[in-house]
Parts: C-alpha cells; sequence; structure tokens
C-alpha cells in the first residue's frame, strides 16, 4: 500500500458500463483510487504488472480455469529475470491482493479461486459501503468472505473426495500443537475472539498464532487457511 494510505484498485471486468460505474463509486470513496481497467484475464495481468494496485477488484463471471489461472498470476507473479527493469527496494514488485464479486449462483465455485490465492469474495449485489470496506480489509491483508459463500465454502471440502494420499499432510509438521488448535477453529469459522474464548487466551495471542500459521503454510489469508485444513487431513471431510 502507497505511504499516503490510499489503496488503488485495477478493476476487472468485461463490461463497459459496470466498469464505469465501479470506477465512478470508488472515485468517490476517501482512501481509494482507481488506478486501471481491464475487460480480461490477459488485460488484468498486463496492467497489474505496470501500474502496481493494492487490489484488483475480478468480475466473478470471469470464472473457471480462465479466471482461476488469472488469480494464480496476478498473487504469484514470475520471478525476476535478467531482463527485468531493477527497481528502488520500496518499488519491489508486491502481489496484489484480489477480490472477486461473484453472483449468488457462483458461490461454490469459489473453492477453486482461493486455492489460486484470491483473498476475499463479496456478492456482486452488495452494497456501495460493502463493497469499500470489502476492499480496504483486503487490502490490509485481511479475508473477506459473506456468510452465504463461507456455507458453500464448507460444503464443498466437505464433499470432496480424494483416493490418493492429501498432498499437504507433511505440511501439519512445521505447526505446533497450539497452532493446530487454532488452524482447527479457523476452518471451522471460529472468530479470533471465539478462539480466544476456547482457549482461555487473549485475543492478541490468537491473532499472532493465526499470523503464525499462515506464515507457515504459505497461506495469505485465513480462507486458503481454510483449504489447508482440509487438504492436510486435520479436519476430514465428512462421510
Amino acid at each position: 500500500m502507497e505511504k499516503t494510505g490510499t489503496v488503488s484498485v485495477l478493476v476487472v471486468n468485461d463490461q463497459s458500463l459496470q466498469r464505469l460505474a465501479l470506477r465512478m463509486l470508488l472515485a468517490a470513496e476517501p482512501g481509494l483510487t482507481v488506478v486501471g481497467e481491464a475487460t480480461d484475464g490477459d488485460e488484468a495481468l498486463r496492467a497489474s504488472a505496470e501500474l502496481r494496485p493494492d487490489v484488483v477488484l475480478m468480475d466473478g463471471r470471469l470464472s473457471g480455469a480462465a479466471g482461476t489461472d488469472t488469480i494464480r498470476r496476478l498473487t504469484h507473479p514470475a520471478p525476476r529475470t535478467a531482463r527485468t527493469p531493477v527497481l528502488p527496494a520500496a518499488e519491489e514488485a508486491r502481489a496484489p491482493r484480489v477480490l472477486v464479486l461473484t453472483p449468488a449462483e457462483q458461490e461454490a465455485e469459489a473453492w477453486a479461486a482461493l486455492r489460486a490465492g484470491a483473498g476475499g469474495f463479496l456478492l456482486d449485489d452488495a452494497d456501495p459501503a460493502e463493497l469499500t470496506a470489502a476492499i480496504k480489509v483486503v487490502a490490509a491483508g485481511e479475508a473477506v468472505i459473506t456468510p452465504g459463500l463461507t456455507r458453500a465454502l464448507i460444503d464443498a471440502v466437505r464433499e470432496r473426495r480424494t483416493s490418493r494420499p492429501l498432498p499437504r499432510a507433511a505440511g501439519l509438521g512445521v505447526l505446533t500443537e497450539r497452532e493446530r488448535d487454532v488452524l482447527v477453529a479457523v476452518a471451522s469459522g471460529w472468530s479470533n475472539a471465539e478462539i480466544a474464548q476456547w482457549l482461555s487466551i487473549a485475543p492478541t495471542t490468537v491473532k499472532t498464532h493465526v499470523s503464525n500459521v499462515l506464515a507457515k503454510i504459505g497461506a495469505r489469508a485465513r480462507v486458503q487457511a481454510v483449504t489447508f485444513a482440509y487438504e492436510s487431513g486435520l479436519i476430514r471431510p465428512a462421510a
């Protein structure tokens, strides 16, 4: 995020009227600035590399394999090469956060996007205050996810079946016993306050544990920690 505290946003939507409406809405909000627009995944990748936004606001209709790949490439940019211009340390490329505006009927598709690195989801009929607040939350590194989407996500992970060993099982070894407890609670949808009460520790301590868990498992937000908890076998899908 810029030193001024202003959150820069790249709007990705294939409909010109919606791009215009979003730009006008966000431009009127103190602390937000729209630095560019894109109509599809390829344009989003080019614009993100050039404009370096804090948040990419992506239309959920650009989902599916192409949309998921775009999210993955936005949040996990290619490593620097010999031809990449050298930038000052303070301006080194930082992967943007991705906030997806999704139609209600596509909530269940969030699983793949979360695994790809999306930091938040908001229904596309959210009111302006919800949208601007969500952008600021995602820019700060926190997760935004609607209650309905949380239920859809939990249903999706519980219905997953695999006949092979879970790929991230070994990853649990990096977590302490207390961090595993915290991860279970996070994956169950508990708030920091609820976890603090359950474990009889301070909410600030819970926040520290959550940050440590995310760092150790390579997740950027709590929503990715949910997928890790299921994929690692820490929480088993319902029979």
